[in-house]
């Protein structure tokens, strides 16, 4: 039997405890909701899913951001008797299962969303609406993380987390000309360590991570005295910027890449003690033999889940630019042309509407899978870490070479000259469908938009690799071609998510009028029921 490192043992004994709290507790009063208001409101938020347009895994804080918004409608914490209806709606959508929820929950979101309404309310006084506008916005994003943490603990990916970070913190080492140019010192350097794991294992996003910053430096902060927020409520200026310095900070990137590049052992770690038995599990891995063949198993799985996620993901976005697409199709492309050209082709139409879906196609049907030498090295690079080693391999930070002004302009006008081309390409299909100049600026958007996906997606297909990857002639020349396209298209991508406009539609004419009637629905259903238990 192999040695396990103390992390190891450690992490194991954090999914032991996480699979202990999976385990109903007896006499613990649930939250229950109606089952046929639940189907209602759930296939709701199917179709916001497709509005929305956001990465399955951020949908369930969307929705509680959603619902916070509308509840807190003059950007002011008012109303401190939304718990309650708020946790019932969560529940109906489907974010959160229903009888599983005890409720005591209901009094911890209240208890929370006292608290960031008194941070809010005693902050001081914002220098413009815009600022107070942005502060509250990111306010009510942390106070959405933590409602969600309260609902929905996330115990093993912290678990996870926590522990790649503490390995990661040993093997990442900082270039000397990284030292000497004093642009990180040794705490800038564990939170950056901290951020890429996350961004790495999870791909949570930046209100996640934020709030995952403030708790990693302010420890107290679910718990604190409220002589404690008087302290925190006056500096909270200070405390987003700091956390916003962290999360723009130059060098992120770079250890982003590093810990994306080895993130898989931990993952595939993290799937065996998810689902193999907790109380077998020490026996198990403490053997080499057994946990290669138990890397090998779960790889296997998480290669399987890949193709259903990355196709579920094309689906819902390209669905979701369909609709804004078809929209503007309807609502000014065709009227805007008939005004200026007098007509609208129907084949115009046609590359119109199918376009944008046969390139998400076509991006994703080119993903490729990893190859046999992947599995080897994932294999070797899980062993690496589970087991005490006297040699820890150190993975090096380093600060990027300065480029001449004579490359960096070669490089500019190749970037400049790859856009041209593109951009050309498209513009020369969209004519030889005899698309009108408005629906040609259009359509290029909603191409770029398509690209940025597309490509977003295609990176997901490779989050299995270790080994690295070697670049082909067709590669590089893809890479010149699409990126033009693809940035553009991140542009209004987080425009979009700003400025969502069916999104707003909804949020304005459909959510609060379909809310009511969910809340009819339900009480109805009682009404039957106790009607019914009166009949002997």
């Amino acid at each position: 039997m192999a040695q396990l490192s103390q992390p190891t043992q450690k992490l194991i004994s954090r999914y032991q405890q996480w699979h202990q709290s999976l385990q109903p507790r007896g006499g613990v009063s649930t939250i229950h909701v109606d089952e046929v208001a639940s189907k209602v409101a759930a296939f709701y938020e199917k179709i916001r899913t497709i509005v929305d347009w956001k990465e399955e895994h951020l949908m369930r804080r969307s929705a509680i951001m959603r619902k916070l918004k509308r509840r807190f409608v003059n950007l002011e914490f008012n109303d401190l008797s939304i718990a309650e209806p708020l946790v019932l709606e969560l529940i109906r959508g489907g974010h959160f299962p229903n009888d599983r929820i005890e409720e005591s929950k209901i009094t911890e979101v209240k208890d929370t969303i006292d608290k960031y309404g008194f941070i809010f309310k005693n902050s001081p006084p914002a220098k413009s609406g815009r600022e107070k506008l942005q502060f509250y916005n990111w306010l009510l994003e942390i106070a959405a993380c933590e409602i969600e943490e309260i609902l929905s603990p996330p115990r093993k990916e912290n678990a996870l987390i926590n522990y790649m970070f503490d390995l990661m913190k040993e093997r990442i080492t900082l270039n000397e000309g990284i030292i000497a140019s004093e642009q990180i010192g040794e705490q800038e350097k564990n939170i950056q360590i901290y951020i890429a794991v996350q961004q790495a294992l999870f791909k949570l996003d930046r209100p996640i991570i934020s709030y995952n910053l403030i708790k990693y430096q302010y420890p107290q902060w679910n718990v604190a005295k409220s002589e404690e927020f008087s302290k925190i409520s006056k500096n909270i200026y200070e405390i987003w910027e700091t956390v916003e310095n962290h999360l723009n900070h130059p060098l992120g990137k770079k250890f982003y890449v590093v810990c994306e590049k080895y993130d898989t052992p931990y993952l595939i770690l993290g799937d065996i003690l998810s689902e193999e038995n907790p109380k077998e599990i020490f026996g198990k891995i403490s053997q080499p033999e057994i946990m290669e063949g138990l890397v090998k198993k779960f790889y296997g799985k998480r290669l399987s889940t890949i193709k259903s996620r990355i196709m579920r993901a094309g689906f819902y976005s390209t669905l979701s630019i369909l609709l804004a697409n078809s929209l503007s199709l309807v609502l000014l492309e065709i009227p805007l042309a008939k005004l200026i050209t007098g007509e609208f082709m129907p084949i115009t139409i046609a590359v119109d509407i199918l376009g944008p879906t046969l390139l998400m196609i076509l991006l994703t049907m080119t993903i490729k899978k990893p190859s046999k030498n992947n599995l080897e090295l994932v294999t070797m690079e899980t062993i690496k870490i589970i087991y005490e080693r006297k040699k820890i391999d150190s993975y090096e930070i380093k600060i990027p070479k300065k480029r001449g002004v004579i490359i960096r302009s070669i490089i500019a006008l190749i970037y400049f000259l790859g856009a041209i081309i593109s951009f050309g390409f498209i513009y020369w299909i969209f004519k030889l469908a005899k698309f009108p100049p408005t629906s040609v600026v259009i359509n290029i958007i909603f191409v770029s938009l398509i690209t940025f996906a597309g490509l977003a997606i295609r990176k997901k297909g490779e989050e299995l690799n270790v080994e690295e990857k070697k670049t082909k002639l067709s590669g590089f020349l893809f890479d010149i071609l699409s990126l033009p396209v693809a940035s553009v298209g991140r542009w209004f991508s987080n425009k979009w998510k700003k400025y969502n406009a069916i999104a707003a539609f909804f949020n304005a004419l459909i959510d609060m009028p379909f809310l009511v009637f969910v809340e009819f629905l339900e009480q109805w259903r009682f009404f039957l029921k106790e009607k019914k238990e009166e009949i002997h």
